[in-house]
């Protein structure tokens, strides 16, 4: 068992807003980002990553310092190679969200990351075939895992209506109106 002096939290994602990967971290980790989100936006610290120049060392002294590490500590430096390390996981296995949740800070100085989800283009399948062979399917919704098979995405819904649907915007816009009218 590892005792924990600061969880923290990091997320590398393809981001459509800026155009390529964006870079998320926040000093509250080791619980829902979404929480931290509602509650405390400004502890939500992002930066955009131009895929042609790539992570530069300044972004990733910047986010660790926003993640709560003092500059010029072991800790920071640690964490600036765990970043540095994980935006080049996220190109070379083809990522398209790289989320680690919590990072952890030892009172020894380490920084560790102790959980992470990690999804995979599908697209890159013929150049991950490693990755994707270690796909495990029972940890899936059967019927997405099915879906999957034809490619198509499918998710579950808790109610009787369906939705079939080519985009997401039209899948949500459509969502929206089944349910504004009870669905």
């Amino acid at each position: 068992r590892m005792y924990m002096r600061n969880e923290m939290y990091l997320c590398i994602l393809m981001d459509r807003t800026s155009g390529g990967p964006l870079l998320v971290g926040s000093p509250r980790g080791g619980t829902s980002i979404e929480d931290v989100a509602k509650t405390n936006p400004e502890l939500i610290f992002t930066e955009p990553i131009d895929i042609d120049l790539g992570l530069t060392p300044e972004m990733a002294e910047r986010m660790a310092s926003n993640i709560g590490l003092e500059e010029g500590t072991d800790s920071h430096k640690k964490a600036v190679t765990l970043i540095t390390n994980l935006y080049g996981m996220f190109l070379g296995c083809d990522c398209t969200q790289l989320e680690v949740n919590p990072v952890a800070e030892t009172p020894d100085g380490d920084v560790v990351a102790c959980d992470a989800k990690v999804n995979f283009d599908d697209n890159a399948e013929f150049r991950q075939k490693s990755i994707f062979e270690r796909r495990d399917f029972s940890q899936e919704d059967p019927r997405e895992a099915e879906a999957s098979k034809y490619d198509l995405n499918y998710i579950g819904l808790d109610r009787n209506i369906g939705c079939m649907v080519n985009g997401a915007g039209l899948a949500m816009s459509t969502m929206d109106i089944i349910q504004l009218n009870g669905g």
